[in-house]
């Protein structure tokens, strides 16, 4: 489903500040897979979807998605097979606007534009019946406006909003991080109950080893931009987070310090 073939970005070429974001990373990922990502600060990890997501153009390689290459297209281009959720909450949704307008700009995500661009009452429906699942009360709210929102609601907003066309390839980019622990339990707990019950295909960034190991079917470990480990589900299930420090530091030959990794 989703293809990325020996990609390679350098930031500030031939500078003192020269950083090799990805190294010929190369990631194959089936329809349905849940991988989860970690990796020490700079490892790559939001470069890795920030390429995909086409935040930037690659040095070289190339990226497809359900067949269709998108290596050279815009992120505004990308958008119609990539729904994105990002470490802050503020990111993601537009705080002057309503709930159900926010809703209603994610339904109509890489669709041709119209003069009708009401919200009818097929949507208010939806949004309804989409909202209550989030469990916030957010359904009996859908005109009070996103900036009225705490954190955790504007995130869980944003989570709905990425996946309510279902879209090809979910990313999150440490989209708990920002929340308290009890908020970020209860998104990450909704994530994957959104991605189990729609069968999407995700990408998760998280600096926390007992959430990579739980979560997902696949955990990936990068380092210096490149990923140096892909552990599968039935290898996950037998590990510990001891275990998976010993094949950090096995794999990348250098010991692990990353204090948010340990702590968490």
């Amino acid at each position: 489903m989703l293809n990325v073939n020996s990609i390679t970005k350098v930031f500030d070429p031939g500078l003192v500040s020269e950083k090799v974001a990805l190294n010929r990373l190369n990631l194959t990922m089936a329809e349905g897979d849940f991988i989860t990502i970690i990796g020490g600060n700079g490892a790559g990890k939001s470069s890795l979807l920030n390429a995909i997501a086409g935040k930037f153009f690659c040095d070289a390689g190339t990226i497809s998605i359900a067949g269709n290459d998108i290596t050279a297209f815009p992120e505004f281009k990308r958008a119609q097979w990539i729904g994105r959720v990002f470490q802050d909450p503020m990111m993601g949704t537009a705080s002057n606007m309503t709930i159900e307008e926010n809703l209603s700009i994610a339904i109509r995500r890489g669709k041709n534009r119209t003069l009708n661009w009401g919200i009818g009452k097929g949507e208010k429906e939806l949004f309804y019946d989409q909202l209550r699942q989030l469990d916030l009360g957010l359904e009996e709210r859908p005109r009070a406006k996103v900036g009225q929102l705490s954190g955790g609601q504007r995130q869980a907003l944003t989570l709905l909003m990425a996946t309510i066309r279902k879209p090809k390839l979910l990313l999150l980019d440490e989209h708990t991080a920002a929340l308290d622990p009890s908020t970020g339990r209860k998104v990450l707990e909704l994530t994957n109950k959104l991605v189990s019950e729609e069968n999407l295909t995700a990408l998760m960034v998280t600096h926390n080893m007992r959430d990579a190991l739980a979560f997902g079917n696949r955990t990936i470990m990068m380092h210096e931009g490149r990923i140096i480990a892909d552990i599968r589900a039935d290898e996950k299930k037998r590990m510990e987070v001891d275990d998976l420090i010993a094949l950090f530091e096995k794999s990348s030959k250098s010991a692990l310090a990353n204090d948010r990794m340990l702590l968490g």
